[in-house]
């Protein structure tokens, strides 16, 4: 498991999972501890209590990583040998129907990762403005068609509101065609998710603190599945920041926290025959210097 792999694990150190989901990474980071090793997950998914690890070096915690910080602070925590990340949507998420994650089924509009929170994907379709509606579209789905999908999805309900994905997929039907349908509804679901769950504010948080918390020579290991959320932690780990170079000396230099540790890795044919989910996947590992 190239992701485990890349924290380079020491039997008496301390880990982070931030995203637990069926617990598969944990399992693998687990098997590489010793007796004194520890091992932290987050997971905001109550179902993801449901997979939870029978073993004392193992603490569960039900929040989202942009709080990662915080909640080892509340465990006695201040610094952590690695950190694991694999960002997007759980496959337990995209395999129950009624969560509305996966564009395969008909489903209430609903994609909550936390299923506590108020906004949803019905509130966001049904009560946000045409601008709101077209930025989302557009930023997060990087749909070109974003002004004219907004347009049409306030035109419809203004006649009854947009309960589920079947009539979603109905309202927006002229923008997919046969042989692309897949792409753009995934497109579509992939900005509607992300605003929903504000992964974008999430992961820059959570970014920012993994330097502080992570040990001289610690390691981060992320796994992002779209080019926003890749871009994210590439341009952290090149420069500590997510826009503009840092202030450079009169050298030319700059100090970062991170340096990144080999290439951008990504999923072999083999890999991707076996999970098709993993197509898109891109590893990038850092150490903290």
């Amino acid at each position: 498991m190239e992701t485990v792999d890349g924290l380079n694990i020491k039997p008496d150190g301390i880990y982070v999972d931030v995203t637990f989901g069926g617990g598969g990474h944990s399992k693998e980071i687990l098997k590489r501890l010793g007796a004194d090793g520890k091992l932290f997950a987050f997971d905001q998914d109550l179902d993801a209590l449901e997979n939870a690890i029978d073993d004392q070096r193992f603490t569960l915690i039900n929040e989202n990583f942009r709080y990662v910080k915080r909640f080892l602070r509340f465990h006695g925590v201040k610094q952590v040998d690695g950190v694991l990340a694999d960002f997007g949507v759980s496959s337990h998420q995209f395999d129950v129907a009624e969560r509305g994650f996966s564009t395969r089924f008909d489903a209430n509009l609903d994609m909550r990762m936390n299923q506590q929170n108020e906004l949803s994907a019905l509130k966001v379709v049904n009560e946000y403005s045409e601008e709101q509606l077209k930025n989302v579209l557009y930023q997060y789905g990087e749909l070109r068609a974003a002004p004219a999908m907004a347009r049409l999805i306030v035109e419809y309900r203004e006649n009854e509101p947009i309960v589920t994905s079947k009539q979603l997929k109905e309202v927006l039907k002229k923008f997919l065609p046969p042989r692309h349908e897949n792409k753009v509804l995934a497109q579509i679901y992939q900005a509607i998710r992300i605003e929903v769950n504000q992964e974008i504010e999430a992961l820059k948080e959570f970014l920012l603190q993994t330097p502080e918390i992570l040990t001289e020579g610690g390691r981060l290991s992320f796994i992002s599945y779209h080019s926003l959320e890749d871009r994210l932690v590439k341009r952290f780990i090149r420069n500590g920041m997510f826009e503009g170079e840092p202030e450079r000396d009169v050298f030319g230099n700059f100090e970062v926290p991170l340096k990144k540790v080999n290439g951008l890795i990504v999923p072999t044919m083999e890999e991707i025959k076996i999970n098709n989910r993993a197509r898109s996947a891109k590893l990038r590992i850092a150490e903290k210097i």
